[in-house]
């Protein structure tokens, strides 16, 4: 075939194929009203939740050191027990909290440490910056509401937004700013997420959910 033949019949054909590609089409508008409807209800119904966990991975970044391993949360009325290990090195360590914010945390170097404050605890010990008071309401992708039952003080959440189902992809709070993704299909009722990204200056905090466990 003559060249320029050939690269004219080439080219038309790529002309078809665009002119025959779908057009990708921009997402439909939000029902901000219905939204904030939809997650009032959600909240409604889980801040009196106080017994569920879940596993899954978790990667921890504070901008100079950082780890990643298997997590298994698990929140029992009052008490708090984090397991967390990491598959290469099979580090593992268990961090417990009660009453009045006392926690400990079992499998570091040089033993047991115990502390008064579970954050401050797991900050001094592994420079891991989890907000565990605010994890509490975040990880269910709720609002930490305006007088919580821990008596923490905290401003209202902002800049909430909202996918095309309605469900919470992103707040800010306590100066964290926090990203969700959901399942394609909902594994709990009420919905819960499968992944959470949250950052704080430098602090960066990625957990992917595989299981939610509701007693």
């Amino acid at each position: 075939m003559n060249p320029k033949l050939f690269a004219i019949a080439v080219l038309a054909l790529l002309l078809s194929a665009c002119a025959t590609q779908a057009v990708r089409q921009p997402a439909p508008p939000v029902d901000v009203a219905a939204a904030e409807a939809r997650q009032a209800e959600r909240e409604n119904a889980l801040y009196d939740a106080n017994r569920w966990g879940f596993v899954g991975r978790i990667a921890v970044s504070n901008g100079r050191q950082g780890g990643n391993g298997r997590i298994e949360w698990v929140n029992d009325d009052e008490f708090l027990t984090v397991d967390v290990s990491a598959p290469i090195t099979r580090q593992t360590w268990r961090l417990t909290a009660g009453e009045n914010d006392s926690a400990c945390i079992e499998g570091l170097e040089g033993g047991r440490r115990c502390g008064g404050d579970a954050a401050g605890l797991l900050r001094e010990t592994t420079g891991w910056e989890i907000p565990f008071r605010g994890a509490y309401y975040w990880l269910r992708a709720l609002r930490i509401p305006h007088e919580p039952p821990t008596g923490m003080a905290v401003e209202p959440a902002t800049n909430l937004r909202y996918d095309e189902r309605l469900r919470l992809v992103h707040l800010e709070q306590g100066g964290w700013a926090i990203d969700y993704q959901w399942p394609d299909r909902a594994a709990t009722t009420p919905e819960l997420p499968s992944r959470i990204d949250a950052v704080k200056g430098q602090a960066k905090i990625k957990l992917l959910v595989e299981q939610w466990v509701l007693r």
